[in-house]
């Protein structure tokens, strides 16, 4: 029996009174009979998305009499998400990343939603390279909101100054990481100013490691028959990559003085100028909008090749629905996402709800310009929709952006998913690889490595 059934067993009725808690009583549905589902990530009562959401979830139950929302504020972590799984207090919907879905589909904390697709017509309709990473044994379990690969973030006012632009503006795109290690040497020398930033720590170091050592034909980790894991990552391919880093700080000397960074300062040395190249998804147009950036200072092109492979990561936001949910309020969870504007589809609430955000987002700040990978089949009026309005709300040159965009229909490029056994536990561990390679000049990438894929074979897949 799972620990989590033991748990609701011996919480019983103090748990189950609620419509959220586990052996739901009442099998999901409020006192009037209404179906009850309940949303993660709503915003707190003093936030000033708080009326608009209260608006959405007023129309969206005007729409569905049949269905009673309540907003959960709750907004997917680690340290939080296990343990209100194993006490039953999850929201019947919420959100996690394409990183844990697999874990999460593992412990049968999320719900078979197959049925019910199936019934709403979503038969074929997901990008198949994305049905799989939401998928187990042919079954769907996680609805896709949003994807994305990661590409190459820009300074466009560094790379001008550098020489770096072509006659009619579009930046000069790197064709692989030395070329890269090339162009950040030479914003240097013009500028005076870091050619190129890593994070280095909370995972995020690790995280774009890995899509860089894919490139170097790096493999991370194994199935073998008897279905255990085994790491793998004490390779040449690795230590070369690993060399590469450490040869930006060493060799190149491209890299920021400070050693400790993560996600949110390479953004901030993007949208300050304080550095010109960055690997990044195409949401760093909403992520430096607290910069208060000149919109065509920013510009995303595709990744740089590797030695071995072309590939980029494919990473996303996905919807999970507890594993005890009813297929009512199954269904009514899929309705809510149309409602929002998140399924394949699309009609006038949903496109009103797309157009809020990209309003809300370009008064903030944002820079409007940037697509993003789609999570479904060519044909969805969704996805087509979305484009418009990027291209109607657009606020950047689109030579500054296009090479990004384009990179999203490169049938040359190989998408990954994150690695699917302790991802995170993984990235930790690299951290602080890269970490002493860029801290000591006479570093062992090799040595590291070897006792990089020892603690991760130990310490986590044995145990997984």
């Amino acid at each position: 029996m799972k620990f989590k059934k033991i748990v609701c067993l011996v919480l019983g009725l103090a748990v189950c009174a609620s419509f959220t808690g586990c052996g739901n009583s009442n099998k999901g549905r409020t006192e009037d009979g209404r179906i009850a589902i309940s949303t993660s990530g709503w915003p707190d009562p003093d936030s000033p998305d708080y009326p608009k959401a209260q608006e959405r979830e007023q129309a969206f139950e005007a729409a569905n009499p049949d269905v009673d929302l309540t907003g959960d504020t709750w907004s997917f972590d680690l340290k939080t998400f296990y343990p209100k799984a194993e006490s039953g207090t999850l929201p019947t919907i919420y959100r996690c990343n394409f990183t844990e879905i697999q874990r999460i589909i593992d412990g049968e904390y999320a719900a078979d939603i197959t049925d019910v697709l199936d019934a709403r017509g979503y038969t074929g309709k997901f990008s198949k390279k994305v049905e799989d990473v939401v998928s187990k044994d042919g079954r769907i379990y996680s609805f896709p909101m949003s994807t994305y690969i990661l590409g190459l973030a820009i300074n466009m006012d560094l790379f001008k100054e550098a020489g770096l632009v072509e006659a009619d503006g579009t930046p000069k795109q790197p064709s692989d990481w030395y070329e890269l290690a090339e162009y950040a040497k030479i914003i240097k020398e013009k500028t005076g100013k870091s050619g190129f930033v890593i994070p280095t720590m909370n995972n995020a170091g690790g995280w774009i490691f890995t899509v860089i050592a894919w490139s170097f034909g790096t493999e991370f980790m194994k199935q073998e028959d008897n279905g255990r894991w085994t790491a793998t990552f004490d390779s040449q391919e690795c230590i070369d990559t690993l060399q590469f880093i450490k040869d930006l700080k060493w060799k190149y000397d491209v890299l920021p003085q400070d050693i400790l960074i993560d996600n949110n300062v390479t953004t901030e040395y993007i949208a300050t100028g304080k550095s010109a190249m960055m690997l990044s998804s195409g949401t760093i147009g909403t992520q430096i909008a607290t910069y208060t950036i000149n919109p065509d200072s920013l510009g995303m092109m595709a990744i740089p090749k590797g030695p071995k492979r072309y590939v980029t990561l494919l990473g996303g936001d996905t919807r999970a629905i507890r594993d005890d949910a009813t297929e009512e309020q199954i269904d009514a969870c899929i309705r809510f996402l149309e409602f929002t504007g998140n399924g394949y589809d699309i009609d006038e609430s949903g496109k009103q709800a797309l157009r809020d955000t990209i309003e809300r987002n370009k008064e903030r700040g944002a820079v409007i310009g940037i697509k993003s990978l789609s999570p479904w089949n060519e044909e969805s009026a969704k996805q087509q929709f979305q484009n418009e309005l990027i291209e109607e709300y657009s606020n950047v040159s689109p030579n500054n952006v296009k090479l990004y965009n384009d990179f999203l229909n490169d049938e040359t490029v190989e998408v990954q998913p994150e690695e699917p056994i302790c991802a995170q536990d993984l990235y930790a561990i690299l951290d602080r690889c890269i970490q002493s390679v860029l801290g000591d000049k006479d570093a062992d990438c090799a040595a590291l490595l070897k006792k990089a894929n020892e603690d991760f074979q130990t310490n986590f897949l044995n145990n997984y």
